[in-house]
């Protein structure tokens, strides 16, 4: 049993308090997931051919002026570095897989969460109220967000478990529910290139969509191929750079509800979380319908 929320701020003026109301959903979700929990940001992005990488450590006492000091020596002092507790946000000027590249050579004991433009995304072990305030939630800004509260049923509690996963650039998942053929499908997406860094099943969804995407689909071409393709149950909240989406199993066995106003679009597994959202009294309200796809993006500008 673990909680999701999403919300997809489509007033630019409520952009300024996305990480505020976030915040208050993710809260709601304590009793669902209360051994870690995560988020995912797109806000801030960085020019095109340029790169934001979110990192981890499990060190303590991390020298992130070290490393620092190597992404100028290496990419150039327009490199920067951006601590977030154990976290840091990387902004370099060139091309994500390069930087990615780089990190594996030559720091392998950092993991990189995310990867792409404007996602930053952070994971905590322990109570969501803990992560709110580790990482500063409620200040940040930005047009979508998803949370992930997580209670390890099947493995322990650690971050490599937590959600949300991302295995492409600005793309990333959060998962309730369980998958049936994620063992054989990680074996077939691998040698189609989609690196994993954890066992664990939603990091196969993220993956799997993540090769769609490369394939040439669309968003929502990726979830009508996942229909398909994955087993179990489930309730998948993703995001992209430009969007976001919701689809539930064909069985539909995984709560979830939506709400959508003039001035936002949300998802939560419990109404209660909606709850919290500005104008959520004048909202049209509805349960997911099975198999069928739910987004919202942003308009070319």
């Amino acid at each position: 049993m673990c909680g999701i929320v999403g919300l997809f701020i489509k007033n630019p003026e409520m952009e300024a308090d996305l990480g505020k109301h976030l915040s208050l959903m993710l809260a709601e979700m304590t009793d669902r997931g209360p051994d870690s929990a995560g988020a995912a940001i797109y806000h801030d992005p960085v020019a095109s051919n340029s790169a934001k990488v979110t990192v981890l450590t499990d060190e303590q006492d991390y020298s992130w002026d070290e490393l620092s000091q190597k992404l100028k020596q290496a990419f150039g002092n327009s490199a920067s570095v951006s601590v977030h507790h154990d976290h840091a946000v990387l902004k370099l000027p060139v091309r994500p897989g390069e930087v990615q590249n780089w990190l594996l050579q030559n720091h392998p004991e950092l993991r990189i969460n995310s990867t792409g433009e404007s996602i930053e995304i952070f994971k905590g072990k322990g109570s969501p109220n803990d992560f709110i305030d580790n990482f500063d939630l409620a200040s940040y800004s930005g047009t979508h967000a998803l949370g992930h509260t997580r209670m390890a049923t099947e493995s322990a509690v650690t971050t490599e478990h937590s959600h949300p996963f991302s295995t492409g650039l600005d793309l990333c998942l959060v998962h309730n529910g369980s998958l049936s053929n994620h063992n054989r499908l990680r074996e077939v997406l691998r040698k189609r290139g989609i690196n994993f860094q954890t066992d664990n099943d939603s990091e196969v969804a993220a993956g799997y969509l993540a090769w769609r995407l490369q394939e040439g689909d669309s968003l929502d071409q990726a979830l009508q191929n996942a229909i398909q393709d994955l087993d179990g149950f489930y309730t998948f909240a993703i995001g992209s750079k430009d969007g976001f989406a919701v689809l539930v199993d064909p069985v539909g066995c995984k709560p979830a509800v939506m709400a959508e106003t003039d001035d936002w679009a949300a998802m939560s597994s419990e109404f209660r979380a909606i709850a919290t959202l500005p104008g959520v009294k004048n909202a049209r309200i509805w349960e997911p319908v099975p198999a069928q796809i739910y987004s919202w993006q942003r308009s070319a500008t």
